[in-house]
Formats: C-alpha cells, sequence, structure tokens
C-alpha cells in the first residue's frame, strides 16, 4: 500500500533516507556543514576554496524538458553530490501510443493509453537520472505519496543509492497540443478558462484518489514543494519566449511556457511566505527556440547529453524496469536529439556580464537576483565584501546589468515582472535604480516601461537591458523587443525618458552589448542566427549608425563587449565546439564597423557567457565549472570545483589585478583577484549573511 506522508512525516523520510551520505542532510535542512561551520571561524584571507554546495530544485512542464533543456547543467550537478530535486508539472500523457515517431507502423500490442504512456515516460526519467547520478540506469527508487499545499497528491521519488536525488510528480493533465487552444491546460488554467485542472495518475504511481488544482491550488503546491526543499537555485524554463511569423504562433510549447509563469509565481509566493529561509536565484532556460540557433556544445557534451535521452527514450527495448507500461519514452527513440535541442543549452535571463562594476576608485560592486529582489555586494578599499544587501521592491528578473555616472555613483537595471491582478496584466519591465551619493545607498525603483503594449501581443519577450551613460551623466537603455529589433529610450536633460525608439535590426538574438572606446564613441552589438550586428558613433557626439554587418561569424548567441584601445574587444563561443573566440571591432569612416580577424582562446570547450578583463576570460568549461584563461597565454583553461548560475563577470582594476566573479549554486557571490597575468585563480566565497540582512528576508 502507498504511504501517504504528511510534512513532519516526509522531514522523517529525508531524515532517514539522507542518513550516512555526508552533507546531504545538513543541505536539505538548512544547517551548516563542517565546511561551512569552518569558513565561519576562519579569517577572510584564509577561507577554503570555494566548491560546489547548495541545493538544485527545477519545475518543468513534462518529463524530458529536464534532459533537453537544462542538460549538462543537470547531469554535472547530479554528478557533484549536490541535492537535486526536479518537480513534474504534467504527466506528458500525450496521446497515449508509446511508439517511436518516423519508425514502424503502429504496434498492435500497444493501444493508446495514456496512463500507461505516462508511466512509461516516469520510468525513463528515472532510469535517466539513475544513469547520470550513478551510472547504472537499474539503480533503485523508492515511491511514495506526499500531500501538497495545494490539497491534491504528489508522487516522490527517491533515488536509494544517491538519496539527494528526489523526483516529484504532480501529474496533471498536459494541453495535449503544442500550441492549439485547448482550455484544459496549464496556459487555460492560468488564464482564468477553466476553474480547475484534473490530474492525469500514471499506471503504477502510489498515488491512487483523483484531485484537481485551481490556479492558485497549483501555486501553493509549487510553492509548498520549494518550501519542502529549500533551494538555492530555482531552475524553470522560459516564461516569456514570444512569438513568431504572421500567425503568431508560439516559439515554445504552451505547456513550458505557462508552467514557468506557474513556478514563476511559486516562487515570488514562496519568498513571500517563508522568511527563514536560504536565499535563493533563479535560472531559466530556452526551449524549442535551441532548435533554430546554432549548436553550443561541443560534439563529445551533445553526446552525452543523447545518450541520457537515449536511455529515457528505451531504444534498446530491453525490459530493465519490470514494467508492463514499458521502460521509456518510445515517442523520443526515433530521434533522440529532438528538433536540433539535444546539442545546445541555452540561458534566457542572467546571460549577461556586466553585472560586475567599479563605482569610487577601489570600490566594486556586483549585483544578482535573489528571492526576486536585487541583492548587491560591495567590496571596499580594504579588499574586503560585504552583503548580500537586498533593495525593496520585488518581482526582479535573472539578469543585472550595471553603468558607472561620471561622478562614481553606480545605477543597477534589471527587468521586473509585474503580474497583475488577472492573466491579462502579466507583463515585464525595465527598471532602474541609483545611488544618491557615490557609495552611498540607491534610490527606489523607477520603472521605464516596455516597448511591449501588452502581454497578449509579445508575450512581454523583451531582453535584458543594457545601458550606456554619456559624459553629462545620462542614461540610454538598449532592448531586443519581442519582434527581435533593437529599442532604445534616451534620459532627457530633465531626468525623463524618451519613449522607446526604434533602431532596426532583425532576427537579434539575446541580449545587447554597448561598450565605449578610447575615443569616446559608443558602441553596440546584437548577434543574430548568423552574425553580429553593430551600431556605432562616428564621432562622440554624433547619433548611433546601424545596424551594419561586422562579417563576423555565426556565434553561440550570448555576446561580451569590453573597450579595447580604438575599440571594443567581442568575445562569443564558436558553434559545435563552444572555444571562446575574440575579435576587436573598431568604427571606421562613417561609422561603419570594422572587425579584425577573429582568434581563439583554445583548450577545452564549454558553453555560455564569458567574463572578459585584461587578457583574462572566465567561463563555463564543458565540466560546468568555472574556469579561467589567459588570452596569448598557453591554450589551456583552469579548472575549479564549482558550479554555478548565470554568467561571470570580471573588472581590470587601476592597480593591474583583475577581480572576477561568479553566483554559485548557493546563491553566494564567489570572486578571485589575480595579477595582470593570471596563472590559476582561487575562488573564495565573498563576505558572510549579516543579522541585517537575514531579518530583511
Amino acid at each position: 500500500m502507498p504511504v501517504t506522508l504528511t510534512r513532519r512525516h516526509f522531514a522523517a523520510l529525508l531524515t532517514v533516507l539522507t542518513a550516512g551520505a555526508t552533507g546531504v542532510l545538513s543541505v536539505a535542512t538548512g544547517q551548516q556543514t563542517s565546511a561551512e561551520a569552518t569558513q565561519e571561524k576562519n579569517a577572510a584571507g584564509v577561507l577554503p576554496a570555494s566548491v560546489t554546495s547548495g541545493s538544485v530544485v527545477q519545475v518543468v512542464a513534462h518529463p524530458d524538458d529536464d534532459l533537453f533543456f537544462m542538460n549538462p547543467d543537470l547531469s554535472r550537478s547530479l554528478l557533484s553530490g549536490t541535492q537535486v530535486t526536479t518537480a513534474f508539472l504534467t504527466s506528458g500523457e500525450s496521446d497515449g501510443r508509446n511508439e517511436a515517431r518516423g519508425g514502424a507502423a503502429r504496434d498492435p500490442e500497444q493501444p493508446a493509453d495514456r496512463t500507461h504512456y505516462a508511466e512509461a515516460r516516469q520510468n525513463g526519467i528515472r532510469a535517466a537520472y539513475a544513469q547520470m547520478a550513478t551510472g547504472d540506469r537499474t539503480s533503485a527508487w523508492r515511491r511514495t505519496v506526499m500531500p501538497t499545499a495545494g490539497g491534491g497528491r504528489a508522487e516522490v521519488d527517491v533515488l536509494m543509492a544517491r538519496p539527494q536525488v528526489h523526483l516529484v510528480w504532480l501529474m496533471l493533465r498536459e494541453a495535449r497540443s503544442i500550441g492549439g487552444d485547448n482550455p484544459a491546460s496549464l496556459r487555460g488554467l492560468w488564464n482564468g478558462r477553466i476553474p480547475a485542472l484534473d490530474a492525469q495518475l500514471t499506471s503504477g504511481t502510489p498515488v491512487k484518489e483523483p484531485f484537481s488544482y485551481t490556479k492558485d491550488q497549483l501555486i501553493q503546491a509549487i510553492a509548498g514543494v520549494l518550501e519542502q526543499y529549500r533551494p538555492t537555485t530555482i531552475r524553470m524554463q522560459d516564461p516569456t519566449p514570444g512569438r513568431y511569423g504572421e500567425n503568431g504562433r508560439f516559439t515554445d510549447h504552451q505547456d513550458h511556457m505557462y508552467g514557468a509563469r506557474f513556478a514563476q509565481a511559486a516562487a515570488a509566493t514562496y519568498a513571500d511566505r517563508v522568511h527563514r529561509r536560504p536565499h535563493f536565484t533563479v535560472q531559466s532556460y530556452l526551449g524549442y527556440h535551441n532548435g533554430t540557433l546554432p549548436h553550443s556544445l561541443d560534439p563529445q557534451t551533445a553526446e552525452t547529453k543523447t545518450g541520457f535521452l537515449r536511455t529515457y527514450a528505451w531504444q534498446d527495448r530491453q525490459d530493465h524496469c519490470g514494467s508492463p507500461s514499458g521502460c521509456g519514452d518510445r515517442k523520443v527513440a526515433g530521434n533522440p536529439t529532438g528538433r536540433n535541442w539535444a546539442q545546445s543549452l541555452r540561458y534566457t535571463r542572467a546571460d549577461s556580464a556586466s553585472w560586475l562594476t567599479e563605482g569610487t576608485p577601489g570600490r566594486l560592486w556586483a549585483f544578482a537576483a535573489l528571492d526576486g529582489r536585487m541583492a548587491y555586494w560591495t567590496r571596499g578599499t580594504d579588499g574586503a565584501w560585504t552583503g548580500p544587501a537586498l533593495l525593496p521592491g520585488t518581482g526582479i528578473d535573472p539578469g543585472a546589468t550595471t553603468a558607472r555616472l561620471p561622478d562614481g555613483r553606480v545605477a543597477v537595471l534589471a527587468t521586473r515582472t509585474l503580474f497583475g491582478a488577472v492573466a491579462a496584466e502579466y507583463r515585464r519591465e525595465v527598471v532602474y535604480a541609483v545611488q544618491s551619493a557615490p557609495d552611498g545607498p540607491f534610490g527606489p525603483w523607477q520603472s521605464l516601461g516596455t516597448p511591449e503594449k501588452n502581454d497578449d501581443e509579445g508575450t512581454s519577450a523583451i531582453s535584458s537591458p543594457a545601458a550606456a551613460v554619456d559624459p553629462q551623466g545620462r542614461l540610454t537603455v538598449y532592448l531586443r523587443d519581442s519582434r527581435r529589433t533593437l529599442r532604445a529610450t534616451v534620459q532627457q536633460p530633465d531626468g525623463d525618458f524618451s519613449p522607446w525608439q526604434r533602431l532596426g535590426g532583425e532576427d537579434l538574438q539575446s541580449d545587447p552589448v554597448t561598450a565605449v572606446d578610447a575615443a569616446g564613441r559608443r558602441h553596440v552589438y546584437a548577434t543574430t542566427t548568423t552574425s553580429v550586428l553593430a551600431w556605432t558613433q562616428p564621432t562622440p557626439d554624433a547619433p548611433l549608425l546601424g545596424p551594419s554587418p561586422t562579417g563576423l561569424p555565426a556565434t553561440t548567441v550570448p555576446l561580451t563587449a569590453a573597450p579595447d584601445g580604438a575599440g571594443v574587444r567581442l568575445y562569443f563561443r564558436r558553434p559545435d565546439s563552444g572555444v571562446v573566440r575574440t575579435a576587436l571591432v573598431t568604427a571606421g569612416p562613417a561609422a561603419r564597423p570594422r572587425a579584425s580577424s577573429v582568434t581563439e582562446a583554445g583548450g577545452r570547450a564549454g558553453y555560455g557567457a564569458v567574463g572578459a578583463a585584461g587578457r583574462l576570460v572566465a567561463g563555463r568549461a564543458d565540466s560546468g565549472t568555472i574556469s579561467t584563461t589567459t588570452l596569448g597565454g598557453p591554450p589551456a583553461w583552469a579548472e575549479s570545483r564549482m558550479l554555478f548560475a548565470g554568467a561571470p563577470a570580471a573588472v581590470l582594476e587601476p592597480t593591474g589585478t583583475i577581480t572576477t566573479a561568479v553566483l554559485g549554486l548557493d546563491a553566494e557571490l564567489h570572486t578571485s583577484t589575480s595579477p595582470a597575468t593570471p596563472t590559476r585563480p582561487t575562488w573564495h566565497r565573498a563576505g558572510r549573511l549579516t543579522q541585517a540582512a537575514d531579518a530583511d528576508r
């Protein structure tokens, strides 16, 4: 008989299952590990080197969304021993036929049966996770029942050999269509077209009684999962993927999009309701649109990822699970790479390297969204970091960018999600906050609105902002809109901002980047599917001209820009490789950009944006860890032992030292300081959470 667990009993189950697993229980319950206790007693100068810590909760719509769109981040987290919990919102029952697409004729022995097909997908997920975590796809699981905060029941699976690995199955009905108008779906529930969404139980689940959720109940159920596991990193799909084409089709599955909105709302509820908890950060992932972009993973990493998908797809047809429903998702077996999805991983927020900046001489400021609020850390002239402190105001999305004003004040910019009283009021807008004085407190958030008129038109698919400052200290903010063109708003002498201007371009991907060259000319760059476009000034006081082609090759999308003498140096990755490349772009006659030949850092591949300062480049290695290399040096990366969220950032200081920063999976800032010709930086956690900051949560 299934065991029904109260929260108290579930906590007791965690205690039993994690007994003997070093460090797992302490992470799960928010207690200190021995390493953390030692760190508190040590002085900042002798802190132990940073290693992966924290806990991860992933929220996805369907079984396999995690394998297609969150891997290799997922497998790297599992291999590191991090506590990982994945919550699946729907059962993914589709049409109930477990057969390989593009394969032989329909198997008469496999009639349409949604309960059995959903169970087969569960079996495939369990096998894939077991393989990623232990190397043995047949490693045993314990399946139990947990009551949810929404009034329903969820199945919880615990990997017995690695009890820090949990799967939570909420088992709601899926939309059964990528974009079709089906009210009985997450989309219909979010938009109020149905009062409640029914469960779709699987054939083998220990959950036996049917249930349904209203919109608020589902939000509460997901928030309850977050409260149970207390994550420091929350992974979700893209809540604002946008539309394309004249018919305005979504660029992603509707369940992915609206499931992510439920996860967003649940994270906000959790942050507001539970005050004594770890800080958390959010990482969102690109979905179907990956298939239209150059591959971001190197062949070996992509093949390993595809291997886990083959396990999930039950490609060998061997009965290794003993289930009459089947041991995997045969729909994926015919094409385990999906529609060009397995060869890439991309983030849709927090993929910019401009969140670390110098303020007044010797003082650094770092920003990241924690708990849906903007957090900042600051390093004084004595070299000691303090923070995080949280700015007032909620709804702040992952991904911060900074601008330094001429007097040393710092401005921070981000996007903010507004849920509204009804679904039609959901939207994103650009906000900024500026220090009232150099090294002083930040003023309130000010809204710059959005070029999108309403969410129904463009699904709020705006990028993170990029910002430039003129000699008078006025901001210009750049943004990619939902039509994938560049927009800008300019601060006027009275402090107000202009309406959003159209700067053109098409097929823009990711976030725009901006920098000013030694002559004072502003550059703005944005990637397309095939190259990079530029907007530049012929003279410092001239209008920005563009878009102009740079002639640069295709990239894996994210760009990093840094001033470099007479031009701006761009950093990006080579498709199907992940090797870091760089080129110097200068503003030629009539502001037509001229790009140098492309050079490569060499060494091992990786993925995601890079941070760069001086000759140092920091980025995510193919192992997923933060790693560094030196341009012009040996073609090798110095790898750390730490996984992280978002992108690294780096600053070259007037003293010639380089400070690099990342946000770990523990939602803490980690930094390294190196000379101008670094060899092997060591990462340390920056500062400690103060009592004032803790009380502010």
